[in-house]
């Protein structure tokens, strides 16, 4: 039961003043974590946050195939294909459910704190994932229709992991260190995405013989165990994680600033970086300080500065520049390769021996890319984030992209007409994936989740993460609508140009953004620490979890 807190004064100034005193153990307290050496709790928390940026990649990623999977089983025609609807639709549903979760997760994680919400997001994603298995077609209801409501809500429960994760990761991780660390957290989606590949190639050479088994095309009654294995398969890694996620200790720097316990976050730090385990005392006398709190006033004072909203605008728009050409190409990369003739069946080859052909081709194709562009571009990041520096691997990022798709598009007609200009576009292909990685794939990630005030960082990477999918949303709906026009994936060079100048705009955006490489996270807040800590109010004596008293603070 909430009990109405009394306010106690005291000179922030005034040596050996309670609120002297706790300021300077604040101070001290994030001094411990932030020259915290590397140790065993650290690779705790990148395993345990980048174990759901795997399932999340995985799921996302997995209908990329899948989808071409579902149109031989319910598409029209022969070989059976979804239409543009039905295909915009699978993709789409999850960006639209993962914009909405990064906001909702971001808000409450900032309300009700980061461990209290940290597995819920992951249960969502756990039912979503193992429902989408069971759709069924009926005459009142499409398995289409069925799969495009649980791919939103479990895009919901990714949303939720964006900000989440990255914000965990952040708040305990040191300073010369954190870069680091968040992306091994984020290079999970790239873990995630090959295994999704991956797992489709196996299920697809396991079927084999099964698929080469039915009449004809119009009867591949095999290929409808086969998606439903590929995306079920996703539930595993997520049901692995959920304990630990569930057990995670609360972020000291959310206990100190939000719930305004500096004793209690004081101990915590001890307890983490010396046993790595989580201890909380029921019976501990509360002391609550007087700091800034969220609220929507404090919200606009704080970004209605020039300096603070800039950042805002700058790590959003970034991100939204940045999706439109990740998800516009990851989600349909398979539809690109085949544009370019990459590994295609011939046009001889028919029947069931044709829809094996093509899946095989697709997998392999998509393992290409991963293996050669996606993966490496993570490490890279993660080997050069805390010497160099986000920005200027932001920076390079854009504009090695702005290049590279300029040369796609406006080339196009020229590559595609011989095999070498065809292995050259494929190539150009993954040096894309590489520097969308090396690059603002994962720095859009990481800065969100060090330049906010604790109260408003989950907050603030959940608006910047949102607009990235919008970004996403858009990309996929344009894809979709356009990549036939004047024929069938006639339109694909004129994408890829559009998709150079968005990544032109990402240069400018990129511009407002500070460098955050060694400093702490309060340093980039903007926020003047030295007597953040004003006063205290009134102790609160608890005893097993019920308040039986108040005594006044002591120094």
């Amino acid at each position: 039961m909430a009990e109405k807190e009394t306010s106690s004064s005291g000179s922030v100034g005034k040596a050996g003043g309670a609120p002297y005193i706790l300021d300077e153990r604040r101070r001290a307290a994030l001094a411990e974590i932030d020259n915290a050496h590397f140790s065993w709790f650290h690779v705790k928390v990148c395993l345990v946050a980048g174990v759901g940026f795997f399932t999340d990649a995985y799921d996302i990623f997995a209908i990329n195939y899948a989808s071409t999977m579902l149109g031989y089983v319910y598409g029209a025609g022969s070989p059976g294909k979804l239409n543009a609807s039905q295909d915009l639709g699978v993709k789409v549903a999850t960006p639209v459910g993962t914009l909405v979760g990064q906001l909702l997760f971001g808000w409450l994680a900032d309300i009700l704190g980061r461990k209290r919400m940290y597995g819920v997001e992951l249960m969502i994603i756990i039912v979503g994932t193992f429902a989408q298995t069971l759709c069924g077609q009926g005459h009142a209801v499409s398995i289409i229709g069925v799969l495009v409501v649980w791919r939103f809500l479990m895009g919901i429960g990714i949303g939720g992991d964006y900000p989440l994760s990255a914000v965990i990761s952040s708040e305990f991780a040191s300073t010369r260190i954190r870069g680091r660390m968040i992306t091994a957290v984020f290079a999970g989606q790239g873990w995630g995405y090959f295994a999704s590949i991956l797992v489709s190639f196996i299920v697809v050479v396991a079927f084999k013989d099964k698929i080469l088994s039915d009449p004809d095309w119009n009867h591949v009654n095999h290929v409808d165990y086969m998606w439903r294995i590929v995306i079920g398969v996703g539930c595993i890694p997520g049901v692995l994680a959920l304990y630990f996620r569930l057990t995670i200790p609360e972020t000291p720097r959310f206990t100190m600033d939000i719930e305004r316990n500096i004793m209690q976050a004081s101990e915590d730090i001890t307890n983490i970086l010396t046993t790595g385990k989580f201890v909380q005392d029921f019976d501990a006398v509360v002391q609550r300080v007087e700091a800034p709190r969220a609220s929507w006033s404090d919200f606009w004072a704080y970004f209605s500065k020039w300096e603070n909203a800039k950042i805002l605008i700058g790590t959003s728009y970034s991100w939204f520049a940045l999706d439109i050409a990740f998800y516009g190409l990851g989600l349909n990369s398979s539809i690109v390769l085949e544009a370019v003739h990459f590994g295609t069946p011939s046009s001889t080859v028919t029947g069931t021996q044709f829809i094996y052909d093509n899946l095989h081709a697709i997998a392999v194709g998509n393992l290409i890319l991963n293996v050669a562009g996606l993966i490496p571009g993570y490490y890279a990041t993660f080997f050069f984030i805390d010497t160099w520096g986000r920005k200027p691997i932001q920076l390079m990022g854009f504009i090695v992209l702005t290049i590279l798709f300029m040369i796609m598009g406006f080339g196009y007609d020229k590559l595609i007409a011989t095999s070498t200009g065809r292995n050259v576009f494929v190539f150009l292909y993954c040096l894309t994936n590489f520097f969308q990685n090396f690059g603002p794939n994962t720095t859009t990630f990481v800065i969100p989740g060090e330049v906010f005030p604790t109260r408003y960082r989950s907050t603030g990477h959940g608006i910047s993460a949102a607009s990235g999918k919008l970004g996403a949303i858009i990309a996929q709906v344009g894809f979709s609508k356009l990549v036939n026009k004047g024929g069938t994936n006639a339109f694909v060079p004129h994408i890829l140009e559009i998709l150079a100048f968005f990544m032109l705009t990402g240069v400018f955006s990129t511009l407002l953004l500070p460098e955050t490489k060694q400093q702490t996270l309060e340093e980039l807040s903007h926020e003047n620490q030295h007597g953040f800590v004003r006063g205290y109010t009134a102790q609160i004596e608890v005893k097993d979890g019920i308040v039986v008293g108040r005594r006044a603070p002591r120094a």
